[in-house]
C-alpha cells in the first residue's frame, strides 16, 4: 500500500476512521535516519521537512482540524551549533518555499514557543507568517519551536501569579481553566492523539499539560519514513481506543 495515491488509500480505509480534532506529532528519527543510509544528520532534517509536508496534506484530505508539530525543543539548544544553525535556516526556506501554499490550503500557522534566543530576523519571520495566515480557517498548523513544556507551565503560572499579586484574581477561584488559559496553546482543544516516531516512547516535554487524557501511538519509522500508510495506521489505532477520560466508557470498564 505503501506506493499507492492518497486517493486510493483514502478511498480503502477512510470509511469508518474517527478522526481526531486535534493531532499532535513528535517528529523524531532525522538523525537516525540519516544515519542509517550514511548520510549527513543534516539530510535528515531536509527529509524531515519533506515528511511535515506531506503530513499537512493528509490532515487537510483527511479532516484534521489541528495539528500540532514539535520541530525545535528548548533543549535541542545543546545540539552542535552547526546543527541547530541548519535547522533555523531550515524553517527559513519551509517558510520560503511553502507560505504561498499554506496560504492557498487555507492553512493558518501558529508558532509556540519562546522567541528568546532567537535573531530578530527569526522572530520576524515567525510574526509574518502568522500575520499573512490569520484569516485562513481551515487547517490550523500549530508549530512546537524554541518550546518546552515545563517552562510553559511555569510561565503561565507566573502569568496567574501577577493577576493575584494585582489584585485581579483570587487564589481560592483559580481553576484549571485559568492555567489553560495562560498557557500558550489557549483557545486550541487539548490533542486527541500525539505520535511519537522512531520507536521512542516518552513525551519528551512536549504539552505535558495538554496531553493529560491524549491518546498515545508509537511507531517505529523514523519521521522521514511516516507517509500515509503510516497516517491511516495511527487512524486505525485511534479508532480502535476506548476513550473514557476518567469514566467507564463504552465497554464498562
Amino acid at each position: 500500500m505503501a506506493g499507492e495515491p492518497a486517493a486510493s488509500l483514502k478511498s480503502e480505509t477512510g470509511p469508518g476512521l474517527r478522526i481526531p480534532a486535534h493531532l499532535g506529532v513528535i517528529m523524531d528519527g532525522n538523525g537516525r535516519w540519516a544515519k542509517l543510509r550514511g548520510k549527513r544528520r543534516t539530510e535528515g532534517h531536509v527529509e524531515g521537512v519533506k515528511a511535515l509536508r506531506g503530513l499537512v496534506e493528509h490532515c487537510i484530505a483527511y479532516g484534521v482540524s489541528y495539528l500540532t508539530v514539535f520541530s525545535f525543543s528548548s533543549e535541542n539548544w545543546t545540539r552542535p551549533t552547526d546543527e541547530v544553525s541548519f535547522i533555523f535556516n531550515l524553517l527559513r526556506r519551509f517558510v520560503a518555499s511553502d507560505l504561498q501554499r499554506l496560504i492557498g490550503n487555507n492553512v493558518k500557522v501558529r508558532i509556540i514557543g519562546t522567541r528568546d534566543g532567537l535573531e530578530p530576523s527569526l522572530a520576524r519571520l515567525i510574526d509574518d507568517v502568522e500575520a499573512k495566515t490569520a484569516q485562513n480557517s481551515g487547517l490550523t498548523l500549530i508549530v512546537a519551536f524554541n518550546y518546552g513544556g515545563k517552562a510553559e507551565i511555569v510561565a503561565a503560572t507566573r502569568h496567574l501569579a501577577r493577576e493575584v499579586a494585582a489584585g485581579r484574581l483570587d487564589p481560592e477561584a483559580i481553576e484549571e481553566s485559568h492555567l489553560a488559559g495562560a498557557l500558550m496553546t489557549a483557545g486550541l482543544p487539548d490533542p486527541d492523539v500525539i505520535i511519537r516516531t522512531s520507536g521512542e516512547q516518552r513525551l519528551s516535554n512536549f504539552l505535558l499539560w495538554q496531553a493529560a487524557y491524549s491518546e498515545f501511538v508509537f511507531v517505529e519509522e523514523n519521521w522521514p519514513d511516516f507517509d500515509e500508510t503510516s497516517f491511516v495506521r495511527v487512524l486505525e489505532t485511534y479508532t480502535m481506543r476506548d476513550r473514557r477520560f476518567g469514566g467507564i466508557g463504552d465497554q464498562g470498564r
